[in-house]
Parts: C-alpha cells; sequence; structure tokens
C-alpha cells in the first residue's frame, strides 16, 4: 500500500489489464485466419456456374473506403484511430492533491502524457508518479512564475501537441477563525490574490498555450464550483467572485477559440470529499444534497476526462454540475 487513497495496487492491474487485452486480441486474429481459411477452401469448391454477390447485395463498400452513393453504407467511420493515434497530453494545475490529483490519475490510467502544475511537489504517498508525470513548479498568484512555467511547458512540449489543459488549481481564503471571508471583511490584497489563481492563471496558461492546443485540436476544461452561481456558507465572497468569473471566462473562451478548433468547458463541483472540507459539510449534505451523500474525486475526474476526449467532441462553453443535484435546491 503506498499511502496515496487513488494510486493502491494501480501498475499491476494495469498490467492485468494489458495481458488480457493482448491474449484477447490474439485469440481474435487466431480465429479471424482460421475463419478466413475455411472461407478460401469452400469458394474454390463452389460450382463455377454460382453467382456471386455485388458489393451492394454483400453490405460492402469499395476498397477505397467511399460508397458511391449507396444507401446501404455505414455512416460511422470504422478506422481504429487508436492503433494509429500518438500519446495524447495533458496539462493539469494544482495536481498534488486532492480533485487535481484524481484528474491527473484518470488521465494517467487512460493512458495520457500528463504534465503537472502545483505549488508542492508530489509527495513519497504517490510513488507511481515519479518519472511517469512530469512535474514543474509553478506559484499560480505570481504572474512572473506562471510565464516562466508556460515557457519550460513549451520548450517541453516542442512541436508536439497539446490535447487538454485542465486549469483546476483554487484557492479560498478563510478569516482567523477558519470561517468563510464576507465581502466587507476580504481586503483588497486578497482578492487580488485569489483573482490571479483562480481566474488570471487559467486566462494566461490558455493563451500561452494556444499555439499547442490549436496544433491538438485540444480541450480546455476550468475547474469552477457551486459557490459560483449560489451562496455556500464557507466560500467566502473573493472565492465566490473569482468562480463565477472563471465561469464567464469559460463562455467567452469557447465562443473566441472554438473557430479556432479549441473546446473550452468548465465543471462546478459541489461536495467533494478532500483533505480541506470545512466543519459541517455533513449537515449540508443532509439538507441540501438530494443524493444525500458527498461527491469522490473520481467522479469529478471522470467528468473532466469526458470532456477532453472525443466523446464530447461538440461539447463547447457548456458548465457541468457535479453536485448530486444541489444547484436544484
Amino acid at each position: 500500500m503506498s499511502g496515496c487513497p487513488f494510486h493502491d495496487d494501480a501498475p499491476a492491474a494495469s498490467a492485468t489489464a494489458e495481458q488480457s487485452a493482448a491474449s484477447a486480441q490474439t485469440s481474435k486474429s487466431q480465429a479471424a485466419t482460421s475463419q478466413a481459411a475455411t472461407s478460401q477452401a469452400s469458394m474454390s469448391q463452389a460450382p463455377s456456374n454460382q453467382v456471386q454477390p455485388t458489393q451492394a447485395q454483400s453490405g460492402q463498400v469499395p476498397a477505397t473506403g467511399k460508397d458511391n452513393g449507396s444507401a446501404l453504407a455505414c455512416p460511422v467511420s470504422h478506422v481504429n484511430s487508436a492503433a494509429t493515434a500518438e500519446q495524447p497530453t495533458v496539462v493539469v494545475t494544482g495536481a498534488s492533491q486532492g480533485i487535481g490529483h484524481a484528474i491527473v490519475r484518470k488521465f494517467y490510467e487512460h493512458g495520457w502524457k500528463v504534465y503537472t502544475l502545483a505549488r508542492t511537489p508530489f509527495t513519497s504517498k504517490c510513488p507511481w508518479a515519479e518519472g511517469m508525470t512530469r512535474h514543474i513548479s509553478v506559484d499560480l498568484s505570481d504572474e512572473a512564475s506562471v510565464r516562466i512555467a508556460v515557457d519550460v511547458l513549451k520548450e517541453q512540449l516542442g512541436d508536439k501537441p497539446l490535447n487538454a489543459l485542465v486549469n483546476n488549481a483554487g484557492i479560498s481564503p478563510k478569516n482567523e477563525q477558519g470561517l468563510r471571508l464576507d465581502a466587507t471583511q476580504t481586503n483588497l490584497s486578497t482578492y487580488e490574490k485569489v483573482m490571479m489563481v483562480n481566474v488570471y492563471a487559467p486566462l494566461l496558461l490558455t493563451r500561452g498555450l494556444l499555439g499547442p492546443l490549436q496544433n491538438g485540436k485540444g480541450a480546455v476544461v476550468n475547474v469552477s464550483s457551486i459557490a459560483g452561481s449560489r451562496i455556500h456558507p464557507f466560500a467566502g465572497a473573493a472565492y465566490a467572485m473569482s468562480k463565477s468569473a472563471l465561469s464567464a471566462l469559460t463562455r467567452e473562451m469557447a465562443y473566441e477559440l472554438g473557430r479556432q478548433g479549441v473546446r473550452v468547458n468548465s465543471v462546478a463541483p459541489g461536495e467533494i470529499e478532500t483533505a480541506i472540507l470545512s466543519a459541517g459539510t455533513d449537515k449540508i449534505v443532509q439538507t441540501q444534497v438530494p443524493m444525500n451523500r458527498i461527491g469522490n474525486p473520481k467522479e469529478v475526474a471522470d467528468v473532466v476526462m469526458f470532456l477532453c476526449s472525443d466523446a464530447a467532441s461538440y461539447v463547447n462553453g457548456s458548465e457541468i454540475q457535479i453536485d448530486g443535484g444541489q444547484h436544484v435546491g
């Protein structure tokens, strides 16, 4: 056991899955070869006056892949793109813990090359990450640090495309008692820092990495919050304002970048089980969440993965609520 709740036994499970897939593929190949041999033998014994079916009668299309206007042609491409596609690449911010850590894990499981950006390094609790992810230390509250991180990323990417950028990092300052900071209690410097991390950093990263994202026809996913659209007892005014602004930025970038082949969407988690949960969350779950349970970081990661995948190829400018129905209450 590594101590990491997302990664235990992952390498062994992954290896087993790969072996099973290889075995299955071998069996299919052998079966196909045997079937082809049998078919050829039968054809050689068929009477010479037997009429062979036309392509239209057999449902086949010409070897060129075109259907010549036939109504029987299948509109779905049967090309196995997975066999020829290069390993996709994703950049994830705030990746060292919580939701960000689960997102990294999800992409890693699906064979993506993962670049991680965080203020803190990966710990010994996550040994799988050593050598398997590319980590860049960055202070997202510092514009200069963000710009340096962009330069480092572009250098490491070279001429390779970037398929996804997940702006997950965010901060939510509290008062000395650990409670929410009201609008009139928050000083301007705190507002500025929160806006820098939660809004301006995602903007700078997206803008700085736009070239590689265009090359990869990539997707950007911004992690907003339920606090961006309604009052939350633990999220202060600065945090709520920043997440609302991030949702608006998502719409604006989706409108502008969609024309350039880059999709931009966001997710808005509600009560998710992480190390920074506030006391009293259980009461919110019992009274405000129709599903009557707290969310798991993996459930957020699943939706983020979907938005970055080809399954969401026509999804742009959307925000998906991940809160068990809390937003409808």
